[in-house]
Order: C-alpha cells, then sequence, then structure tokens
C-alpha cells in the first residue's frame, strides 16, 4: 500500500507560496527603484499635464489658466511670468496662453512655442524662460532654446520680446 504523506498545518506554507512571497518582495522593490527615477516635482509636473489634456478636451480657458498659474508662483517668478505674459501678448498675439506641465506657456496651432519656467517648480536657482521646436529661432547650426532669469531689466524685455517676435514670424517657404 502507498505511504500516506502528513497533512500541512497552517504553520507550514507550501513551498510555492513562500517564492510567491520572496517574488513579490523583489518585484516591490523593483517597482520602488524605477519610481525613485522623477522627483516629486517631476510626478507632480506630469500630473498636471494629464490634468490639462482632459481640461483641453473640454475646452478649457488657457488665458484663465495661465493667469491663475502666475498667481500661484512666489514674489520674483510672479513678477517676472506677469511681465513675460504682457510682453507674449503684446508681440505675439496669434499664441494663444495656455499651461503645459503646471506652467505658462504660448501655443500655436495646439503646439507650445514658447514657456516660462518658475524657479520654485523644481527647486531651481533661477527661473527660465524657453522655446520649443516650433519656435522659429533657428540660426546657423548652433542657438539658444532657453534663458535663465534671474531678474528682468528693460533690456532684458526687450530681447525676449524680439526673440518672440522671432519665434513666431513665418518661415520663407
Amino acid at each position: 500500500m502507498a505511504e500516506k504523506k502528513p497533512a500541512r498545518t497552517a504553520t507550514q506554507p507550501s513551498a510555492t507560496k513562500a517564492t510567491s512571497k520572496a517574488t513579490s518582495k523583489t518585484a516591490g522593490k523593483a517597482t520602488e527603484k524605477a519610481s525613485t527615477g522623477f522627483t516629486a516635482e517631476e510626478r507632480a509636473a506630469m500630473r498636471e499635464r494629464a490634468r490639462e489634456l482632459k481640461a483641453a478636451a473640454g475646452k478649457a480657458d488657457g488665458e484663465r489658466d495661465v493667469l491663475a498659474k502666475i498667481a500661484e508662483m512666489p514674489g520674483p517668478d510672479r513678477a517676472m511670468a506677469e511681465r513675460i505674459h504682457a510682453i507674449v501678448k503684446a508681440n505675439a498675439p496669434a499664441l494663444s496662453p495656455k499651461t503645459w506641465y503646471g506652467m505658462p506657456a504660448y501655443a500655436r496651432d495646439g503646439k507650445v512655442v514658447c514657456f516660462f519656467q518658475s524657479a520654485d517648480k523644481f527647486k531651481s536657482r533661477y527661473a527660465t524662460f524657453g522655446f520649443n521646436d516650433d519656435a522659429n529661432l533657428d540660426q546657423g547650426n548652433v542657438w539658444p532654446t532657453s534663458f535663465a532669469l534671474k531678474e528682468l531689466t528693460a533690456a532684458d524685455e526687450a530681447k525676449i520680446a524680439t526673440l518672440v517676435k522671432k519665434a513666431v514670424r513665418k518661415t520663407p517657404a
């Protein structure tokens, strides 16, 4: 007659359960390591971008959203963002204000041409005014696409106005 195996008790986990638990712990650690690739600020910006895409589908008011983002900024960044907003509106009325990753941005045909990034956004030491590749700033083989801002002088504002005008000009066919 065949020998009977003793019944398992509740205190003895099966080999497959033990292996499964070990695999889960290892997978959890791998997930933790993978998720540390983005900072909390970057993850927040991605969540804001997802909200922006949903709002765009609902035809949100870009001007209102941009002004709300500017109002949330700390003092010095807010002052620069307000000036840049006025400069862009005055020099490139064809651009539509919208938020982009939680930042004030200005788009043509739905594509962001330029944007303002508060120093506080990613805990950097200066704010940034930048241009995407839809801006017509090409000059030779190398040209700047973003500028660090500590404060805005009248000369800086004139330079930004010139760049914004150049960014939205029609390119020759």
